[in-house]
């Protein structure tokens, strides 16, 4: 099966807001930016601006501007004749004219150098680039489909991106919802790529995820966005193994281990401060701070208001990641979601 899906995969509005903005574009050859964290599905959506164009027959070329030195970026673009420099033995064409009738895909386009970035204003504007090395100007018909996580706008502002070139990008801008964003997305996605990853062990079916798992998938930031969900489900899958019972267990950081290394990068552990008790329940006034601590009457029960309140610090610094508050609490996961249980704090029992 092929590494990417191939598929737009989603019902939230917002996906389907950004889907169909990229299928009206379509059809105008007018340059496009697309706008998205990273693993949101930027090359997807250059894809389908491609595919649904006058332009589909012919060649969609892409290429990752941060992929390559600037002393080869350019080079790469816009070719180079030979001589140009050192190792140009011969003359070759850039991606530009490799894409001439058809769409070049530009990601990651704020690494763009600032010589690249006139060059590319040229093509754009004029449909005209010169090779490296050469005086003889190429006519090229290109249509310019580019993507970025960066905030083109502010880099243009401080000077590190070109205003114009941002004019002549932004014909139309695609922003696409990062995940967390769509979590209703997030099962019929998990379900797709479970069944891709269990035709690719030779399954005879796809069981399915857990209700506990299917909690965590949802609960999970995911600031990999789909990307990250795929090798997490996939993961999930082939460690589980087991064809005719639903996958049970998830690992959302395959680093995990005691073993880690703990190098100079390793960040400090977050510790959680109680809230300090502003009055009592009834609303009075809270009592000197010299005075002694008041006995509590019920024991239990302030010890299971003190664990809950501990129990909801830790998920919401964690932002709902209960991995990540099982790690803070220095609990285990499971240990964290039986005291979630226990308090009432998951959305469905597992």
């Amino acid at each position: 099966m092929p590494d990417k899906p191939t598929q737009l995969i989603g019902q939230s509005s917002a996906f389907l807001d950004a889907v169909e903005r990229a299928s009206a574009a379509a059809a105008l050859s007018r340059p496009v930016l697309v706008v998205g964290e990273r693993g949101t599905g930027k090359e997807m959506i250059a894809e389908r601006l491609h595919r649904l164009s006058p332009r589909w027959d012919e060649q969609l070329i892409s290429l990752n501007c941060a992929a390559l030195p600037e002393t080869l970026l350019d080079a790469e673009l816009f070719g180079y004749e030979a001589g140009a420099f050192t190792g140009a033995v011969k003359a070759r064409a850039g991606r530009f004219e490799e894409a001439d009738g058809g769409t070049l895909f530009l990601d990651e386009i704020g690494m763009l150098t600032a010589a690249g970035q006139e060059r590319l204003l040229r093509v754009v504007e004029y449909g005209e680039l010169t090779r490296l090395g050469s005086t003889r100007p190429v006519q090229v018909d290109v249509r310019v489909v580019a993507a970025t996580n960066e905030d083109l706008p502010r880099l243009a502002e401080t000077g590190k991106f070109r205003a114009d070139l941002l004019d002549r990008l932004s014909f139309e801008v695609i922003t696409l919802p990062p995940l967390r964003a769509r979590i209703d997305d997030v099962r019929p996605l998990a379900d797709f790529f479970g069944r891709r990853m269990a035709s690719e062990l030779g399954w005879r079916g796809f069981p399915g995820f857990s209700p506990r798992v299917l909690d965590e998938l949802e609960s999970h930031d995911w600031p990999g966005n789909v990307r990250e969900l795929k090798n997490v489900v996939e993961r999930a899958c082939y460690r589980w193994g087991e064809a005719d019972r639903p996958i049970g267990t998830l690992d959302l950081d395959p680093f995990d281990s005691p073993w880690r290394p703990k190098g100079a990068f390793a960040k400090p552990a977050q510790t959680i401060t109680p809230e300090p008790v502003m009055g009592a329940a009834d609303g009075s006034a809270p009592p000197p701070a010299d005075a002694p601590e008041p006995v509590p009457s019920d024991f239990r029960g302030a010890v299971s208001a003190f664990e809950r309140k501990m129990l909801e610090q830790a998920l919401a610094a964690c932002r709902h990641n209960q991995r990540r508050a099982a790690q803070l609490l220095g609990l285990s996961y499971d240990q964290l979601r039986h005291a979630m249980k226990r308090h009432k704090l998951l959305s469905a029992d597992a």
